[in-house]
């Protein structure tokens, strides 16, 4: 079945290709259609005004109107100041709930429904093709991939929940990880250490459900019944090294417990002497770690999309190592490897470490920059077009919270990961923050359109702030690129709101007055109405209406 819907889909595809002069003619009447609309609305405002004056007698509209100016003019001033209070009410709330649906989705829900419903009655066009063009290095058109720009990946240095993430609930009583993250870790844990479901050991099974458990203490619980079953349940004493272990040191007892009796599965080898390198680093073992992430790497060479570099290179920075760093980036700051925020601005940081502790901005204004001086700004734009939230973290400018588990590359939640762990390398650079905070904005003026169009790197996507939101906790605030304007509506709403407030308390204050301006601004909002029907009955013969009204 699956190969017959493909069979048919490709060819549906050969078809459309073969045959442009038909799509050609499709998306010409399209495109006429939506050009015409505007004038059919004329026409249509056109006819509505003929028709009104052609029923004007017999619908006797003169003496509605009469009768209709007769009631207004008997009305109180508080029915208009009742009328305008409740509009200025009813406008306010609308404005509170599209302000509160601008800040939790980022959009306007009247736009939205507009753009979704609407749109399509108005003539819009939707684009139905999964692929689109995106902007090269040269600025050529380059077939956009049908994978989701906004693929989640996992942390690579990701912390330790008992000793590191349920300490910083223990002193702030916030829960520093959302559901959604702790699931996809969940997901993660199930693929990776359960392997083939038909062939289950009871301890497996009974490992698999303990990862879906939401309540830790019910996860600690099922590890300490898969042990009970079998002594030499590995995955269980890596359960109870994230989860349950209080401190480093303890974890890494139970991570070297677990490497024991891992056996031949590969998948708890690499996860466990990943972890047992990262306990080494957070002990201060860091020449220990360099060594088992280096030989991690060579002893499991294909699993380069774990990136275990990015461990490698954190270590070697705290090392100073800034030889092995340059050769860790030379292998994996490749045109073909997907980049990250660690490759980029650790580029950065190397390049502004060569010119940075004697760089000035006065003096580079005089004299233009040097060479080297060039080759670390451009590094600089670089980085900050791949991730253009980092620098916020890494110049204080906002705080810093404990990373989630998984990141999005090129969001905020990548930021947050990168800053946490690197900011003390870029303050031990004399003078990198310096030169970072002169020049990174400059990246937006080379940029101005990123949404549609990158300089280095494929433009921004657009989805980035919906994945952060779910990834990071609800106490942080998202940084988002570009700053979006307020909507339409929301400032719509905001006037009106205003407007007739300001309405009911002129007409509570000033009855009288402003009755006489009602009055004056409803003759001549209708003057124009009138005037038209005059010069109809300049241009028609009476004879003509006559006969009209009685068809």
């Amino acid at each position: 079945m699956t190969l017959l819907f493909t069979d048919i889909r490709r060819i549906m595809e050969d078809t459309a290709g073969s045959n442009p002069q038909s799509l050609g003619f499709t998306e010409k009447l399209k495109s006429w259609l939506s050009w015409s609309w505007t004038y059919v609305c004329f026409i249509w405002f056109g006819m509505v005004l003929i028709m009104i004056y052609v029923l004007w007698s017999p619908l006797k509209l003169q003496e509605s109107l009469t009768s209709a100016s007769v009631f207004l003019n008997t009305l109180t001033p508080k029915f208009y100041v009742a009328l305008t209070g409740t509009s200025s009410l009813i406008s306010g709330l609308i404005l509170i709930f599209e302000w509160w649906y601008f800040r939790k989705y980022g959009t306007s829900f009247i736009e939205q429904v507009s753009v979704s419903h609407l749109r399509p009655l108005l003539g819009g066009v939707e684009s139905s093709s999964t692929t689109g063009l995106f902007s090269s290095v040269n600025g050529e058109a380059e077939p956009r991939p049908s994978v989701s720009e906004c693929k989640v990946w996992r942390n690579p240095l990701n912390l330790f929940r008992g000793a590191e993430y349920n300490r910083y609930t223990w002193v702030t009583g916030k829960e520093p990880l959302t559901y959604y993250d702790m699931n996809l870790s969940a997901q993660d844990h199930q693929t990776f250490f359960t392997g083939d479901t038909q062939q289950l050991k009871p301890e497996d099974a009974v490992m698999q459900k303990a990862w879906r458990e939401r309540n830790p203490q019910a996860r600690i619980r099922a590890a300490y019944q898969a042990i009970e079953m079998n002594h030499e349940c590995a995955a269980a004493y890596v359960l109870l090294a994230e989860e349950e272990a209080t401190t480093i040191t303890e974890a890494e007892r139970l991570f070297k417990k677990a490497l024991t009796i891992a056996g031949k599965d590969i998948n708890l080898l690499v996860y466990i002497k990943r972890r047992l390198a990262m306990c080494a680093r957070k002990l201060g073992r860091i020449k220990e770690a360099v060594k088992m992430m280096r030989d991690l790497m060579k002893e499991f060479p294909l699993l380069g999309m774990l990136n275990i570099h990015e461990n490698l290179l954190e270590a070697l920075l705290e090392l100073q190592a800034y030889a092995d760093v340059q050769a860790v980036l030379a292998k994996y700051d490749d045109i073909s490897l997907p980049k990250s925020a660690t490759i980029c601005y650790t580029s950065a940081l190397l390049k502004a470490r060569a010119v940075s502790d004697k760089f000035s901005p006065e003096a580079a204004s005089r004299r233009g920059l040097s060479t080297a001086e060039m080759n670390a700004v451009e590094a600089i734009h670089r980085a900050v077009e791949f991730n253009p939230h980092v620098p916020k973290y890494l110049l204080e400018m906002k705080s810093l919270i404990l990373p989630p588990e998984h990141i999005l590359k090129r969001g905020d939640s990548e930021a947050v990961a990168y800053a946490f762990f690197h900011l003390q390398h870029w303050k031990r650079a004399e003078g990198a923050l310096n030169l970072l905070h002169c020049t990174w904005e400059g990246t937006f003026r080379i940029i101005p359109y990123p949404l549609e169009k990158g300089h280095l790197f494929y433009p921004y996507p657009g989805c980035t702030e919906t994945a952060d939101r779910e990834l990071l906790p609800s106490f942080h605030e998202v940084s988002v690129y570009p700053k979006k304007e307020l909507p339409f509506f929301i400032l719509f709403t905001a006037g009106l709101c205003s407007f007739t407030a300001i309405l009911a308390m002129l007409t509570h204050q000033f009855p009288e007055l402003m009755g006489v301006f009602a009055k004056a601004f409803f003759s001549t909002l209708f003057a124009p109405l009138g005037f038209f029907a005059d010069k109809m009955e300049s241009f028609m013969p009476s004879s003509f209406w006559h006969q009209l009204t009685r068809i």
